[in-house]
């Protein structure tokens, strides 16, 4: 059976010019992905609340609502959205304009005329920062106890032996363990011992406890 194929990564474009829009539209797809095109920013606000896109690419100068003000907006209401990557298209490459943009929390600028493998590679290393970002949050905390706990589990002490040597009651050892292996998905103490190590959680060449 055969891998299954990476998703179509969403790019919104928002861009007052619908020549470039439409050429950004056809370079982008050429290289992979799906492009959605909204020709104002507030027609931009909308497609991100209909369906939220991986990535944004955002011209600055529009009438009734400029890039930047599509970006104040979405910073108001990102924890709806969570982190999407912004990158502003414009012809105006002066530094006023590019701190103006950082401070707003935009990820990249390009200069028009669009250098179309450039924003690829921009695109693509944006994207793929997002996913590490996920991943990472994905990994499971435990909390102090639970890694001392773990961590002498995993030298194969009894619970007996962690209560001793941790001065607390047996059945107190026992429920740091259990939460710990719910957190960890894990259905033995062994298991979870194996999942804190190879996840980094526990360091079994740190001093004993």
């Amino acid at each position: 059976m055969g891998r299954m194929a990476d998703p179509v990564r969403r790019i919104l474009c928002i861009e007052d010019d619908r020549d470039t829009a439409a050429l950004i539209s056809e370079q982008l797809a050429e290289r992979g992905f799906a492009v959605t095109l909204a020709y104002g920013g507030r027609e931009g606000l909308l497609e991100i609340m209909a369906a939220t896109p991986d990535l944004i690419l955002c011209d600055i100068l529009m009438p009734a609502m400029t890039g930047f003000e599509v970006l104040e907006r979405l910073n108001e209401i990102a924890p709806r959205f969570g982190r999407i990557p912004f990158i502003f298209l414009t012809g105006l490459a002066d530094r006023d304009n590019e701190l103006m943009g950082r401070r707003l929390g935009a990820d990249d600028f390009i200069t028009k005329p669009i250098d179309f493998e450039r924003l690829a590679f921009i695109i693509n290393a944006r994207l793929a920062g997002v996913a590490r970002t996920k991943h990472a949050q994905k990994r499971p905390k435990l909390n102090d106890r639970q890694i001392q706990v773990l961590t002498l589990v995993a030298r194969g002490k009894t619970s007996a032996e962690i209560a001793r040597k941790l001065h607390l009651s047996k059945r107190t050892v026992e429920f740091h363990i259990y939460n710990a292996r719910l957190k960890l998905h894990a259905k033995t103490r062994s298991e979870a011992a194996f999942k804190a190590k190879v996840g980094g959680l526990i360091d079994l060449k740190a001093r004993p406890c």
